[in-house]
């Protein structure tokens, strides 16, 4: 594997996150405190909490979390479910198992960094763009023509980032259809299913739906709990998931148990916090949709199917790199541009920027973005 370059968005992030006043470009839904989470706990999981052994835990997660896991899918066992030390291992683990030099990998764009400059460090790689004009949806004739002798690997994401894009279901089977003649994996970022208006209908998890999918999972977005550190990747093929955990060997080795616990309270407590989170999207969003109501001269704005996050464009003749720049330099609002999304494999847009919805505290971002738009207007 060669050299792997620098992650745009955290290199981004670890300028601006923790210092920008208001923090507009979230992917993930409004956190909560450890005294929340616990409150939701039974007595019987307050106690495994409380008395909790630090040690070493096992390398493919607790069986009882990776049972709760396997409860969000319809028909996945514990025994298909590894765990990570959040989504990025469980990206770089699947992507080293099935990848190899003499491989090809297809992975759709704008996408997570990680998603492309892996496989790229591996092996060959095509990118398919995802269509603006299409509802950022993908073209399956185009992934039909990337398919090479070698391919083994197609990589996508949905509800997708940036763009909270939801592929249509038709598309989804016919993608399966295609990936299933060929014997290709499809690994599918799904880390965001469940999170978006209240009723939005998500796609059926990979891993339910095809032998060789592998469902990508994490307490951070949808769940809006990231500093657990606990993702999986829920997989029907024993074989590669066995190849994975032995992977996991170089990396994590195992998980924490103090993460593993609570986010058994939280899987256990699903429908109420992807409610909560879905209640805080239906609040932020009109009031985006509201924003860009009042400048059409400046902004192109698509609602997104799911997720909290769009990826609207920039039509100021500043263009949308100074634009986010001036932005958080000047009123410390924090956007992230297009070009965090750049791809080797294509050209992806260059007038876009990401916004997020999921948390609280919108109001007040809002307001010093407006105060921003008509100081800089004059």
């Amino acid at each position: 594997m060669t050299t792997l370059p620098d992650f745009r968005l955290e290199t981004h992030f670890s300028k601006w996150e923790f210092h920008a006043k208001y923090h507009m470009t979230a992917s993930d839904a409004e956190s909560i405190s450890m005294r929340e989470l616990l409150a939701m706990a039974t007595p019987a999981e307050r106690e495994e909490f409380d008395s909790l052994w630090l040690g070493y835990t096992e390398t493919f997660g607790a069986p009882d979390l990776r049972e709760a896991i396997a409860s969000t899918f319809e028909t996945r066992k514990v025994q298909d479910v590894l765990c990570f030390a959040g989504a990025s291992e469980g990206i770089f683990a699947a992507n080293t198992v099935i990848l190899d030099k003499d491989s090809h990998a297809i992975v759709v764009t704008p996408n997570y960094q990680s998603h492309e400059t892996l496989p790229v460090a591996i092996c060959a790689a095509t990118g398919v763009p995802l269509d603006p004009d299409d509802n950022w949806s993908l073209d399956i004739d185009r992934v039909a023509d990337a398919i090479q002798p070698n391919t083994r690997l197609v990589t996508i994401n949905f509800p997708h980032n940036p763009t909270g894009a939801i592929l249509p279901l038709d598309r989804y089977k016919a993608l399966i259809d295609l990936c299933r003649k060929n014997g290709i994996y499809i690994l599918h970022d799904e880390i965001f299913n469940g999170l978006g208006r209240t009723g939005t209908e998500h796609l059926p998890l990979i891993a339910d739906v095809y032998e060789r999918g592998l469902s990508l999972g994490v307490m951070s977005k949808s769940y809006g709990l990231p500093g657990l550190r606990i993702g999986w990747i829920a997989c029907q093929d024993v074989e590669l998931t066995s190849k994975m955990e032995r992977m996991k060997h170089y990396l994590s080795i195992c998980n924490s148990g103090p993460s593993e616990r609570l986010a058994k309270i939280a899987l256990n407590n699903r429908a109420r916090l992807l409610a909560r989170n879905c209640a805080i999207v239906d609040e932020n969003l009109p009031k985006w949709e509201a924003f860009f109501a009042r400048y059409p001269d400046l902004f192109d704005w698509q609602a997104p199917d799911g997720s909290c996050m769009a990826f609207p464009r920039y039509k100021g003749a500043d263009g949308v790199e100074n634009f986010i720049r001036s932005l958080v330099e000047e009123s410390g609002v924090l956007l992230l541009p297009g070009s965090i999304y750049n791809s080797q494999l294509g050209e992806t847009p260059t007038d876009r920027f990401r916004l997020g919805y999921g948390r609280n505290g919108l109001d007040e971002g809002l307001a010093a973005l407006d105060a921003h738009i008509m100081r800089n207007r004059g």
